[in-house]
């Protein structure tokens, strides 16, 4: 077993480079707040809460992917065979009981985030908080019936949004959830990137994603509506003044997006390979179109 550099191991366990799928929608949350206070429409923002949900959402996305791991391991649907990120269970670097402490041990931290967020803010956190565990603790039987992608967009973006906005403000405002939409439909994006590289293998363990059922034509037109509709999305919400004009900057990450939707187009059912690394571009999609909309939207509001 290799030995060396531990601490980089741990963090590779917990897919640090998927963490933009809760930091981004917790940063455009944040940013919506601001907006609406500097337009006069908040008052009364408890910023450092703000600072703190963030820290949570992250902490609770690193025990999902850990928990997610354990489960895919455990019922054979990882394996050598698969591409894409290093799986340190199925290298043998970490037995399956530590990645299920390791996964609640990160879990821990983001209830006790979240306990004194509730504290701080109202009891309404405690339910989109327990609907978020549980969404982590039970994604893996829902993925396995092809309600993965559902449970995603609804984890990432609608409750990220409404908790962190509650948890500054005190206020339920349903208007962040379409604020926090375009990112949303790129985070599913992602999965469904994954799911499609793993169509064949996943079918042969007994699993069913949205990507088996919709066959390899099918999932590559479920790619490209997804990516284009995070871009039409956007001017919705800017029509709606929920974010600054500013925020079409989002258009510089399109060109990532014809690549993205390319590779997807010209993948063919027998050489899925040629998408392995499509789900960590995506990924890298979500943070470039998420940093161009909060940049977008605090500079239109401070010049």
């Amino acid at each position: 077993m290799n030995k060396k550099r531990p601490l980089k191991n741990w963090l590779i366990a917990a897919h640090p480079w998927a963490f933009p799928a809760s930091a981004m929608p917790a940063l455009i949350s944040f940013t919506f707040v601001f907006y609406s206070y500097k337009t006069g429409v908040l008052t009364d923002i408890n910023w450092i809460n703000g600072v703190i949900a963030i820290i949570g959402a992250v902490f609770m996305h690193a025990s999902g992917n850990v928990i997610g791991d354990y489960y895919d391991f455990k019922y054979g649907v990882d394996g050598k065979e698969k591409t894409g990120p290093i799986r340190l269970l199925v290298t043998g670097y970490f037995q399956p009981k530590t990645i299920l402490y390791y996964s609640l041990g990160l879990l821990t931290v983001g209830v006790i985030l979240g306990i004194y967020l509730m504290l701080n803010s109202g009891f309404e956190l405690f339910f989109i908080g327990l609907l978020g565990m549980l969404s982590i603790i039970f994604y893996y039987k829902l993925k396995y019936i092809a309600l993965g992608e559902v449970v995603i967009f609804i984890t990432f973006s609608q409750l990220i949004a409404l908790g962190v906005v509650f948890v500054m403000t005190k206020q339920l405002i349903w208007s962040s959830l379409l604020v926090v939409a375009p990112v949303g439909l790129l985070i599913v994006a992602i999965l469904h990137a994954n799911n499609t590289r793993d169509l064949v293998l996943d079918k042969a363990a007994g699993i069913k994603t949205q990507a088996i059922i919709l066959g390899i034509e099918g999932s590559k037109t479920i790619y490209q509506t997804i990516l284009l509709a995070a871009y039409i999305l956007v001017a919705i919400v800017v029509a709606f003044k929920l974010l600054h004009p500013l925020s079409f900057i989002v258009l510089l990450s399109f060109p990532m997006a014809l690549r993205g939707i390319k590779k997807m187009k010209q993948v063919r059912l027998d050489a899925l390979e040629e998408i392995k690394t499509l789900d960590v571009e995506t990924a890298q999609l979500v943070t470039v179109f998420s940093v161009l909309l909060i940049l977008g939207n605090i500079i239109g509001v401070i010049i």
